[in-house]
Formats: structure tokens, sequence, C-alpha cells
């Protein structure tokens, strides 16, 4: 099974050049795009399980080559921030009052 960081290094072999070129303002737009193709599937009621699956890949994907062109590590990011639990009880469950 791969890691955050191995599928951050496959989408920066195979875009990363491309991506840098792009720039970090329009690679993140690619990504709210791809947001958006997600929530497109929800909306209009075609969320099958191979529509989400596409559209989140290709999400994630985007995520991950905008994480290449700021240089941030995905993986570390995520783990620093969630490891531990909610970041603002700690818990695991989250026993937050919901927002």
């Amino acid at each position: 099974m791969a890691h955050l960081r191995e599928l951050q290094a496959l989408l920066d072999r195979i875009y990363g050049e491309r991506d840098r070129k792009r720039g970090p303002e329009r690679t993140l737009l690619w990504l709210v795009s791809e947001v958006g193709e997600v929530s497109e599937v929800l909306i209009k009621g075609k969320g099958s399980g191979s529509s989400y699956e596409v559209e989140l890949a290709d999400a994630l994907a985007w995520l991950l080559s905008f994480a290449n062109v700021v240089g941030v590590d995905v993986e570390e990011a995520f783990l620093r921030r969630y490891g531990s639990g909610c970041p603002r009880c700690g818990s695991i469950p989250c026993i937050c009052p919901e927002r």
C-alpha cells in the first residue's frame, strides 16, 4: 500500500516540471476545479462509487501536485496536524461540540 509521500513523489515524477512551470496559482485553480467536479457528482445525484473514485482521485492528484509546487510534504503535514487526534480537543474520536 502506498503512502501519501510515495503518491506525492509519483505525481512529481509525472507532472512536476509542468506543474512548476504552471505555478502555484494556476495549479490551485485546477485543484479547486476538480473539487467542484466532486460536488457536481453529488449535486446531480450521479454519485455512484466509480464516479466518486475518478473525481476524488483527480482531486487528490491536484492536491499533491499543488503541494509539490509549494514545497509541502502532505503526509508529514497531515500527521503533524492530525496524528495525535483532533487538533482542537486531542481526542480520538473527536469530542468537540459540533459546529
